[in-house]
């Protein structure tokens, strides 16, 4: 089995990418483990994932945008024979596309898997890395858990084991930043998406107690 990114590696190609869309007038911020390590949580993400603020064009677009502006991004079909999307990769040995050792990197648009459109001005800046707003990113990383783990795909349902883990320590991130959901800074975020994460949240703490004063300090209803 090839060795998995390094946090080096998937900073590297994050930067890679955002540089792309950036100069060609796209703005775009991380979401998912690799918004979640530059907040401070500690396991190493598998991949790169990223959200574009962009009109007129869809994933594929973008994708194929960083494959033909960087020769190390390479596109490959997916392993579902339904699918009508390919699968973007950055290979980590510079000029070897397809080799043992590359990147996964997920490109989305608001409103896939329910991704707010975040406003220009509320993307955070950290190592030089647009993010997700902290709030968001951590309730995007709570829908991630309950898809895992309610998903009929054994490999789906081992990931809510790891999410998990992000939730845990980004929650208590979240906390010791003083974020709640009725700050005035959060004004943006849709009141459906809120409600949705009211009820992930009661699910969550029905099977993990122990984070019920971190999600009311943040706001929520626990029971």
């Amino acid at each position: 089995m090839a060795r998995p990114p390094t946090l080096e590696e998937i900073y590297d190609v994050a930067h890679r990418a955002v540089s792309i869309f950036n100069s060609n007038e796209y703005e775009c911020c991380l979401f998912g483990s690799a918004g979640c390590v530059l907040y401070g949580t500690t396991r190493c993400p598998n991949d790169v994932d990223l959200v574009v603020f962009a009109d007129n064009v869809d994933a594929e677009d973008l994708k194929t945008l960083l494959v033909e502006e960087d020769e190390d991004f390479y596109l490959v079909s997916s392993r579902n024979r339904r699918a009508t999307y390919e699968v973007l990769w950055c290979s980590l040995t510079p000029g070897r596309r397809g080799t043992a050792r590359a990147c996964k990197v997920d490109i989305l648009l608001p409103g896939c898997l329910n991704i707010p459109d975040v406003p220009s001005a509320q993307i955070k800046k950290m190592q030089h890395l647009p993010v997700m707003p902290l709030l968001p990113l951590l309730l995007l990383k709570l829908q991630g858990w309950t898809d895992h783990r309610d998903s009929d795909r054994r490999d789906m349902q081992e990931k809510q084991y790891v999410d998990v883990q992000d939730i845990d320590e980004l929650l208590e991130i979240t906390c010791d930043r003083r974020t709640y959901i009725g700050s005035r800074s959060l004004q943006w975020v849709p009141e459906d998406f809120i409600d949705d994460a009211r009820e992930r949240v009661l699910e969550y703490v029905e099977e993990f107690p122990a984070s019920m004063l971190y999600w009311e300090a943040l706001g929520f209803q626990t029971a």
